[in-house]
């Protein structure tokens, strides 16, 4: 298990009501899995549409669950940008 943060953009910052938390997770998928929990309202609407960094690396179409989260790392959480 890792320990890093999370940081949400635009949509999903404010459906989380933060810019940024923690997180205890192995894999993406333990991690996201970790945020519908504690944000159940339009954030779980939103993670579907959502772009995911890790570390500055897309994750593209890998499976949320064999991506590896690395201690101290960093998940960016980016919903599509009007005209972006």
């Amino acid at each position: 298990m890792a320990a890093g943060t999370i940081r949400y953009w635009a949509a999903a910052k404010a459906a989380a009501g933060t810019a940024e938390e923690p997180y205890a997770a192995a894999t993406l998928a333990e991690a996201l899995d970790a945020v519908r929990e504690r944000h159940p309202g339009e954030l779980s609407r939103v993670l579907p549409r959502c772009s995911f960094l890790i570390d500055g690396n897309p994750v593209g179409t890998r499976g949320h669950e064999t991506v590896r989260l690395a201690e101290g790392g960093t998940v960016e959480v980016l919903p599509p940008f009007a005209g972006g």
